[in-house]
């Protein structure tokens, strides 16, 4: 099918972590709220404001305590970071009886292909309609809808456009592209942030249309006049994506196989400067690696340390890697490999992070066996393990490292992407 005739569609759930709060609290349904951390630390930052919050003047990443001065009535409410992953994948299930292909974007946005919808539900506005109050129904969450041919059109129409129509919905095709995107400011493009809207504006392209005016040759020229020679690829794609050019398929899960598991930590240095504090966190690490590894059914070969630190001046810190002589999903493998590159490449200085990377994967299902190991018995004494903690948390088997003081594995068992479940 011609990529024209598509009907692709970004759904983005507005506010999110603090609409399902408000649909969980009716009693603050006509209060400003925001989602975001303990009231009594003002330096930590809003992860989501509702529209009300919104305007007073609170927005996303504002400090709290900045957030609290433009409005002091504000009802700031912890972050449930399981809850919002369960709403989301509600939410895909409610996509999903409209279309098989729905790829999600983000937590809070997810493409849809609805091409093959039409005759079954109507017009794209009908159906993007239909969503809407399905979700709202279900969940309590508004969403607004950008519809296009193509994912950057749809996604373009979203954040441009939908956002600010009454009924939430903007279809932006390439019969109203040139009236309609085209005048935005060079900012309002996707993928353009503040450094490189200076680039464009000293290059004299102010808008959208600038860009998309100009012949693909004489962009590349003033890119690599601009950034380097190596920029050819950039200025296609800032080219294509000004003229919403984007022949990329709406992927059902859009997770392909990755090249590589990687845990690391971002640390308080004064907590982490001798060996003693250091080793409870790298075997802490590497138990994650391997725990994801097998979840996903993976094995690999490459072990990568990389580490920063600090003398509380001047910063430092390394990358190292080493390849084993077979692959591997067991933490004492990984660990003893983890243990001697950062022994051999460590300055001695506290630690400012700390990360584990384990790459060259392939499928665990078969493995070589040992002469001098007992493969199969370790193998099963990992997946036991995994089952346990499958079953009854993370924090239901612990090393014993991780009960001292620079451990943090008992403590993050109860947080997902460092918010409290």
């Amino acid at each position: 099918m011609p990529v024209k005739d598509r009907v692709i569609m970004l759904a983005d759930c507005q506010s999110f972590y603090a609409s399902v709060e408000k649909a969980s609290h009716p009693e603050h349904a006509n209060k400003p709220i925001v989602v975001g951390a303990d009231p009594s630390r003002k330096s930590g930052i809003v992860l989501a404001a509702c529209p009300l919050a919104k305007s007073y003047g609170v927005s996303t990443a504002m400090r709290l305590g900045e957030a609290l001065g433009k409005c002091p009535q504000l009802v700031v409410i912890r972050p449930r970071m399981q809850t919002y992953i369960n709403v989301s994948l509600l939410i895909t299930e409610i996509y999903k009886s409209f279309t098989p292909l729905v790829e999600p974007f983000s937590i809070d946005e997810q493409f849809l292909d609805v091409t093959g919808s039409v005759s079954l539900y109507g017009p794209p506005t009908d159906i993007a309609n239909q969503m809407q109050n399905k979700v709202l129904l279900s969940t309590g969450v508004w969403t607004r809808i950008g519809c296009g041919p193509t994912k950057i059109l749809a996604k373009t129409a979203t954040d441009n456009f939908a956002k600010k129509q009454p009924d939430g919905i903007f279809t932006l095709d390439y019969e109203n592209m040139e009236t309609e995107l085209w005048p935005l400011p060079i900012s309002s493009m996707f993928m353009v942030a503040s450094r490189m809207t200076v680039h464009f504006i000293r290059m004299g392209i102010n808008t959208i249309g600038d860009l998309a005016r100009m012949e693909l040759h004489d962009f590349k020229r003033r890119m690599q006049q601009r950034m380097g020679k190596q920029s050819d690829i950039k200025a296609i794609y800032y080219w294509q994506t000004a003229r919403g050019i984007d022949p990329s398929p709406v992927v059902a899960g859009a997770f392909g196989k990755p090249k590589s598991v990687t845990r690391g930590r971002a640390l308080p240095w004064v907590l982490y400067q001798t060996l003693d504090d250091i080793e409870p966190l790298l075997l802490e690490l590497v138990i994650e690696v391997c725990r994801t590894s097998r979840y996903h059914k993976y094995k690999g070969r490459k072990v990568t340390v990389s580490a920063g630190t600090t003398n509380g001046v001047k910063s430092s810190g390394f990358s190292r890697q080493t390849t084993l002589d077979s692959s591997t999903c067991l933490e004492h493998h990984i660990l003893a490999a983890a243990q001697k590159l950062f022994m051999s490449h460590w300055d001695g200085n506290p630690l400012t992070h700390l990360a584990v990377d384990l790459s060259q994967l392939t499928d665990n299902s078969v493995y070589q066996l040992d002469l001098f190991e007992d493969l199969p018995r370790q193998h099963a004494l990992a997946a036991t393990k995994d089952r346990i903690k499958d079953r009854f948390g993370e924090a239901a088997i612990l090393s014993a490292a991780s009960l001292l003081k620079s451990g943090q594995a008992r403590e993050r068992a109860q947080k997902i992407g460092g918010h409290y479940k």
